[in-house]
């Protein structure tokens, strides 16, 4: 049972991994070791100081495209979503921390690489998107929901645990690219 709890808090660190704290004091830092439930939803919103920000609501609700974005930002924005999950499922940490803000409003730049690079060593990870829509957009900011699925494996142990929930990615256009700058997320009870 240990095994599962470990997983567990362990996927909603990878769940969580764009999701550091720049309080130094904040006990929840998004990392594999902070301690959450195994059997109820967790809701996460690091980031937005203002959470209406966020274009739908976390706990259901109906998820609508943004109508305003122009087709080449649209392209632009998802293709930096992809590369965001693919880096991660790749495991190259140089390549996933050039998809996050340098400037990030949800987490702190470099203890995201340390609790990623952590992550990267102790568990094998598929991170899946379903429903992958915009659904808020200006010239700076756009939100990107998402149905996500993972699949975690500790190799040490052989344990695994799989994990669905709904998020919201947060872009930031810095230097001509769209990049996490925070991640909102609502886990589904673990699967049995």
């Amino acid at each position: 049972m240990k095994i599962i709890q470990t997983l567990a808090i362990a996927t909603l660190g990878i769940l969580l991994a764009a999701c550091g704290s720049n309080e130094d004091t904040n006990e929840n830092t998004g990392s594999v070791n902070d301690i959450a439930p195994t059997n109820t939803q967790k809701t996460t919103d690091h980031g937005a100081t203002d959470k209406s920000e966020v274009g739908f609501e976390m706990a259901g609700g109906n998820i609508e495209e943004a109508t305003n974005v122009p087709a080449k930002e649209k392209e632009a924005i998802l293709a930096a979503f992809d590369e965001y999950m693919e880096a991660f499922n790749d495991e190259d940490i140089n390549r996933y921390m050039n998809t996050i803000s340098k400037n990030p409003e949800g987490f702190n730049h470099d203890d995201e690489k340390v609790v990623v690079e952590q992550t990267f060593n102790d568990y094998d990870t598929i991170r899946t998107a379903d429903n992958t829509t915009i659904i808020k957009y200006d010239k700076t900011h756009a939100q990107v929901f998402a149905n996500i699925h993972i699949a975690l494996e500790q190799p040490d142990s052989g344990a695994k645990l799989d994990r669905d929930g709904r998020q919201v990615t947060v872009f930031v256009k810095e230097d001509g690219n769209w990049l996490v700058t925070s991640v909102y997320f609502i886990g589904d009870s673990a699967a049995e």
